[in-house]
């Protein structure tokens, strides 16, 4: 009798392992399903983004430099969304509303005229409607509409102020005016980060968030020298 009620418990013993080692196998597959999901995501997404700049050699990799600043400045703010894939979606993607911006305007080494900054200003709804299908895209696509708000609600394309702006496209406004003052444009040469950053700080408050400029603070000049250097020109 004790002897059955031995076996009867090595076998329920073994019953569990078993279910075990099929627990752990199920979430090794399911891992390794959603790593390539998400390396699937990835690469859609950069191929958008590549498909913007290849039109562009002046801002060639703008979108991948701005992401790296723009999460560089999440991390110094010690900001969650510095962990969210969505958030590296919506700086990578950006001005993908440009590939509707005629070529004549987008490039064009002289101020805009009224109507073509009118046209210019369209391409963040642009873009938000190209990607509005797209269902893992998720809060990426409110960096692509709102990345030209102010922070005073002078910005565009829906006079969004203050905490109204979502958080990551406050934090992108940043890491963009910063990569473009300090990279050759048509109408001007390259600054420097420092000129830059006078900019940027004598914006707090009016166009800028006051707490995403302070972030700029804690990143220092050789750390974005290095995070641009990492980046192929």
């Amino acid at each position: 009798m004790e002897a059955d009620l031995v076996a009867r418990l090595e076998e329920k013993e073994r019953q569990l392992e078993r279910y075990a080692t099929d627990l752990r196998e199920t979430f090794k597959a399911e891992r390794k399903r959603a790593q390539e999901l998400r390396a699937s995501y990835m690469a859609t997404v950069r191929a958008l983004a590549n498909a913007v700049e290849a039109r562009d050699a002046y801002t060639g990799h703008h979108a991948e430099r701005v992401a790296a600043y723009g999460l560089e400045l999440a991390r110094a703010a010690e900001l969650p969304l510095a962990r969210d894939q969505q958030t590296e979606f919506g700086f990578l993607l950006h001005d993908v509303g440009k590939v509707a911006v005629p070529d004549a305007i987008l490039f064009k080494p002289a101020p805009l005229t009224d109507e073509e900054r009118v046209l210019m200003e369209q391409h963040p709804i642009i873009g938000w409607e190209i990607l509005r299908g797209i269902d893992f895209l998720g809060d990426a696509k409110l960096v692509v509409r709102h990345h030209h708000e102010h922070w005073d609600g002078t910005g565009y394309p829906d006079r969004l102020a203050g905490d109204e702006i979502p958080l990551a496209a406050r934090v992108f406004a940043i890491a963009d005016t910063l990569d473009a003052l300090t990279t050759d444009r048509p109408y001007r040469p390259a600054g420097t980060f420092a000129a830059a950053r006078a900019v940027i700080d004598a914006g707090a408050g009016t166009q800028f968030c006051p707490a995403s400029v302070e972030a700029l603070h804690r990143v220092s000049d050789e750390r974005f020298e290095e995070l641009r250097a990492g980046i192929a020109l």
